[in-house]
């Protein structure tokens, strides 16, 4: 029991539903095809900073930004957009677990400024990045009008 009275009650889990599942199947398939490629177009040699990545991430953040602010304050729910596209194409393009890797093992071979320079520069410039993209979305005059937004005193 809490200071409240009894904890609320949990919410049963809920399955998703095996199209959902497909689409967000497709889109990941899409998104990591779409890594491979930049992955491909930019080599990183051993002991330099993962560029390939690192882009991947950032251009990803903006993205997500932006794509999610037109979908949850512009337009009516679906339901396959925001799966197929947010969890799935992004979700595939972007890649945590790689950055992760890339720094540990800078770190490990004598690189560690780098390595920490690297994770530290993905994780601030991805928010900084990310808020860039909903300021964008929101400054888009088009689709139904984004709601009023209360002001701080």
């Amino acid at each position: 029991m809490g200071p409240g009275g009894p904890p609320p009650p949990r919410r049963a889990g809920r399955r998703a539903a095996p199209d959902v599942l497909a689409v967000i199947a497709v889109g990941g398939a899409l998104g990591t095809l779409a890594r491979y490629g930049v992955t491909r177009a930019i080599p990183v040699a051993a002991g330099t900073f993962p560029w390939a990545t690192f882009l991947e991430n950032l251009s990803g953040a903006f993205v997500i930004g932006a794509f999610l602010t037109f979908v949850l304050e512009r337009y009516p729910p679906t339901r396959y957009l925001r799966s197929f596209f947010a969890i799935g194409v992004l979700g595939g393009f972007t890649t945590f677990s790689t950055m992760a890797v890339e720094a540990v093992t800078l770190v490990k071979d004598g690189h560690a400024p780098l390595g920490i320079g690297y994770l530290g520069s993905s994780i601030a410039a991805g928010l900084v990045i990310c808020y860039l993209g909903v300021v964008l979305a929101r400054s888009v005059p088009f689709g139904r009008p984004a709601p009023p937004r209360e002001r701080e005193s």
